[in-house]
């Protein structure tokens, strides 16, 4: 049983490394990624042994993820499939881990964005021989793949998520 509890654990990170990369290269994070990420939540928690109530708090706190999420859609701030993917993760990672994820995404997205100011503004001259998503990536105003720094938020977070804390203490 702990080999199918670990193995349902593993995707949501799966999962996210998959979005982050797709947004990478693509400037979309599709929505078969963020409805595998709800779905796989309801058998990783029950496998987890996480309580009734706890799965409703989790789901209280997606609910809120989205709501939040479509308001930063309509205020243009960030795009669609990145709400969705937010307020997915959320669903994993409870109210004691999505603090941890706002905090650890807003650093990694801040780290993101400098660097890709930064290549930007160097990589001009070699972009021409670069694959077409590199290009895209590196058009001096085009947009940021915050893809990315959800998923390295989610990573860095997810240790401290209710389901993970569950499965390390054995209960």
């Amino acid at each position: 049983m702990e080999t199918v509890t670990l193995a349902l654990l593993a995707v949501l990170p799966a999962l996210v490394i998959v979005a982050g990369l797709k947004d990478l290269t693509s400037m979309t994070i599709p929505n078969w990624i963020s409805g595998l990420v709800v779905l796989g939540f309801f058998p990783a928690a029950f496998a987890a042994g996480l309580p009734l109530g706890e799965v409703a708090v989790h789901l209280g706190v997606c609910v809120a993820a989205l709501a939040v999420g479509i308001g930063l859609f309509g205020l243009r701030l960030i795009g669609g499939g990145d709400a969705k993917l937010m307020a997915a993760a959320c669903l994993w990672l409870g109210l004691s881990g999505s603090g941890m994820f706002i905090l650890w995404t807003g650093l990694m997205g801040g780290v993101f964005c400098v660097f890709l100011v930064i290549a930007r503004a160097r990589a001009q001259p070699y972009v021409a021989g670069a694959p077409g998503w590199v290009a895209h990536l590196l058009e001096p105003k085009g947009d940021i793949p915050y893809g990315v720094a959800i998923a390295a938020g989610v990573l860095m977070a997810y240790p401290a998520s209710p389901l993970v804390m569950r499965f390390a203490a054995g209960i």
